[in-house]
């Protein structure tokens, strides 16, 4: 049904559930499966020492995805890792316009029904209203 499932991640144990229903859904369903991991800028922060710091969280990121996805190698899919730079809502949107992504899953909390407004400016919520494609959010 879905042929490119993006599973945006933060790189927590949290974020690996969604990424189990990717790989679930896509031996499934023969689809392929991105793991997107957006390291977060600062605007104005063009400058070397930045650029420095923004490559180490980029490396950090690389090897910790190598990882995560050498728990699937047993799996009869391919999980391709990306790395881009950015604000992680815009980027997330982006690529998967870009990319044409049938299907994006990220994980999210509940929201509390007592004091809702907190849950609805979350990266997950932001992601599900403003993307082109249908968005699973996983608890």
């Amino acid at each position: 049904m879905f042929k490119h499932i993006l599973v945006p991640t933060d790189l927590t144990e949290r974020s690996l559930t969604a990424l189990d229903v990717a790989v679930k859904m896509a031996i499934h369903d023969s689809s392929l499966v991105t793991l997107l991991h957006v390291v977060e800028t600062i605007e104005d922060g063009g400058s070397e020492d930045f650029t420095n710091f923004y490559g180490k969280l980029g490396k950090r990121a690389a090897k910790l995805m190598d990882k995560i996805i050498g728990g699937y190698q047993n799996e009869r899919i391919s999980i391709t890792p990306e790395i881009t730079y950015g604000k992680r809502v815009r980027e997330i949107v982006r690529y998967a316009r870009d990319k044409q992504i049938d299907l994006i899953i990220l994980s999210s909390h509940k929201v509390d029904a007592i004091d809702s407004v907190q849950g609805w400016g979350t990266i997950s919520y932001k992601v599900g209203i403003l993307a082109h494609c249908p968005v699973m959010l996983v608890k």
